[in-house]
């Protein structure tokens, strides 16, 4: 059986080889049975066990714990720590355990590149980062991925101080910024990315250009949200990573409460878009939304992605 610590995981799960894994696994048009569990203690601390099972193929079981005063404490800790473990599906065998946070890292980031690359413009140029937490970084890497010609990378935090540290950590071939008006920022971003814990609409969609791509990661809750109803409305419709646990997310579950979208409105996830039924992106100008809701398998295809890496 193998083991992957977190510095295996960042060498074995580069973005072009996952993005492409999940790409293939999406294509397979094959979603595997998930439950999903969260509990929360009285500092709203979390705790999520999620279990995906691909039958006949494998088992993985995530175990994560989302503890944000981490960061505070001396020494500083990750806010995001775990444990995924993927099994045999005919054996019931253990195959690999894996760093629970780098995992969860690198699929998600991975999960926004995969709908960027089929919503995105191919001529975007500057990314615009919403959070500048642990997954700051993995987003920004991930969209260059898919978008290499992102040349200009914003970054914007409630704290300016953290956002201005993460521009001034970053070693990439771009133009880095750490901007303390958001308002200033969206009219010239091409994708904007959302990785935070608002619970209040930071994206005012007013605000955005013509072709803009909003990523939303971050409104995992009902009662979180990352983008305002102008936002939805100037969309018209919302693509999704799944369609299996969108309604979880306060981005989609207020928009569809309040009729600012259909439930037809939600025209497409990502077993649509890398299946072909939906092309996408369909014109120049057009403003497009994608929620990213995770899902036990989506950790399911990245581990067995792992497991192939590791040998």
């Amino acid at each position: 059986m193998h083991h992957i610590d977190a510095e295996a995981a960042r060498r074995l799960l580069d973005y072009p080889g996952l993005v492409e894994a999940l790409r293939a696994a999406h294509r397979a048009d094959r979603m595997p049975e998930t439950h999903r569990d969260i509990r929360e203690d009285s500092a709203h601390n979390k705790f999520v066990s999620l279990l995906s099972w691909a039958d006949g193929d494998v088992i993985a079981v995530k175990m994560v714990g989302v503890f944000p005063g981490n960061t505070a404490l001396a020494p500083p800790q990750p806010s995001i720590q775990g444990l995924v473990v993927l099994f045999s599906g005919k054996t019931g065998a253990a195959l690999l355990t894996a760093d629970g946070a780098e995992l969860t890292f690198r699929k998600t980031a991975a999960d926004s590149a995969l709908g960027a690359d089929h919503l995105a413009r191919h001529d975007a140029r500057v990314l615009l980062v919403c959070g500048a937490g642990g997954l700051a970084p993995h987003v920004i890497e991930a969209h260059r991925t898919v978008r290499p010609g992102i040349g200009r990378v914003l970054l914007w935090n409630r704290n300016p101080a953290r956002a201005e540290a993460l521009a001034a950590s970053l070693r990439i071939d771009a133009e880095v910024t750490a901007i303390a008006d958001l308002d200033a920022a969206l009219p010239q971003a091409d994708v904007i990315s959302c990785v935070t814990m608002a619970e209040q609409p930071i994206v005012r969609g007013i605000l955005l250009k013509p072709g803009a791509h909003v990523d939303l990661i971050g409104a995992y809750l009902p009662h979180m949200r990352e983008s305002d109803d102008e936002t939805i409305r100037r969309a018209g419709q919302m693509f999704l990573d799944t369609r299996a646990f969108c309604e979880r997310s306060g981005d989609v579950l207020e928009p569809l409460n309040r009729n600012i979208i259909t439930r037809e409105g939600l025209v497409a996830d990502l077993f649509d878009l890398c299946t072909g039924r939906h092309p996408g992106r369909t014109s120049a100008g057009q403003i497009t939304v994608y929620k990213n809701s995770g899902g036990g398998h989506l950790d399911l295809f990245t581990a067995r992605h792992l497991l192939t890496r590791a040998g």
